[in-house]
């Protein structure tokens, strides 16, 4: 049965919010959503922002009796499937699940096909996770140490897959490669996916992407963690060290997955979206379900999200320039 949301009734919100997230606008999406509406990932599939969004799909679907379906737009570090939504029509129809890329890139690129600060409306922060820096076991390196030493003996000997230009896991190779004065060749690929398939087939010895896609094959040996990027180590790999712990200090930089609508998207249906959404990640079974997957969940409101994009644009400008990495 489709869900008509009264004045009355979008006033409530789901028990346990987070502190501080700002209360819900009460608004009209009367039916909502009446065809489907298109959850668009700019990356390949496989990779964390491709998990998230399919999770969120689900629930959605589920919650509101409609259909939210997931299309990736993948290509130029995520920009082709973000300028795609930034343009689209501000229907309700056309949404976007990106990664801190959509931050990173206006930083990165001399220039983007969107405006962070006009062409979207932000949703939600769903989950955030470390970056984590890996190796196929065949390669010989087991430790942060070998591999800078392997580096060190020969600085053309190695590169690193990460999950796109302008990514988290790009710019964390970047940092690495400064802080321990080696040399390693970028391959970007079109998402953290394809970039830890390429190590788990020897294409490339080194990768950092994104936790939730390697975390069952570091899990199972088919992949050798190194170090993690987040402040502590992540619960599940309990042996891998932080990047602080290996003596790169300040070294921590992690992959936030949001939702974002285009700019002068109905308020009412923003309203249902960050409500629903909020919803979903604060039902234990889903929070177990996304912890297990490599996420911590943040499920924070519009106000959480457009404080990270007043943040970290410039944040993230500031750490090119000072790592000497020219504009694309």
């Amino acid at each position: 049965m489709r869900k008509n949301f009264t004045r009355r009734e979008a006033l409530v919100t789901a028990a346990g919010l987070a502190a501080g997230i700002a209360a819900i606008r009460p608004a009209k999406a009367a039916g909502y959503p009446e065809r489907p509406v298109k959850i668009i990932v700019p990356f390949a599939p496989g990779g964390p922002t491709d998990l998230m969004a399919r999770v969120m799909a689900g629930y959605l679907s589920e919650r509101t009796n409609g259909s939210f379906v997931v299309e990736n737009k993948a290509g130029a570090g995520g920009n082709i499937g973000c300028g795609f939504v930034a343009h689209a029509e501000p229907d309700g129809y056309t949404l976007l699940v990106h990664s801190s890329a959509l931050v990173v890139n206006p930083g990165l690129y001399k220039k983007v096909p969107y405006d962070i600060f006009k062409d979207f409306s932000p949703l939600v922060e769903l989950g955030t996770s470390p970056n984590v820096f890996f190796t196929n076991p065949t390669t010989g390196i087991k430790t942060m140490a070998d591999l800078v030493a392997r580096a060190k003996a020969d600085p053309k000997a190695l590169s690193y897959a990460s999950a796109g230009i302008g990514t988290t896991p790009h710019l964390s190779g970047e940092l690495l490669k400064l802080k321990a004065g080696i040399q390693m060749t970028h391959v970007p690929y079109g998402g953290g996916g394809p970039g830890m398939q390429a190590v788990l087939q020897n294409t490339t010895p080194i990768g950092c992407v994104s936790l939730p896609p390697t975390l069952p094959f570091i899990k199972g040996g088919q992949l050798i963690a190194l170090g993690v990027t987040g402040k502590t180590r992540w619960p599940e790999l309990p042996n891998v060290p932080t990047m602080i712990e290996l003596g790169f200090p300040g070294f921590v930089t992690d992959t936030v997955q949001a939702f974002m609508a285009p700019a002068k998207t109905p308020q009412a249906v923003v309203d249902l979206v960050v409500k629903t959404s909020i919803e979903i990640l604060h039902d234990p079974k889903i929070a177990k379900q996304l912890y297990d997957d490599g996420f911590e969940v943040l499920a924070n409101g519009p106000a959480g999200m457009q404080k990270r994009i007043d943040d970290e644009v410039p944040m993230w400008r500031d750490l090119i320039a000072k790592s000497g990495i020219e504009p694309i």
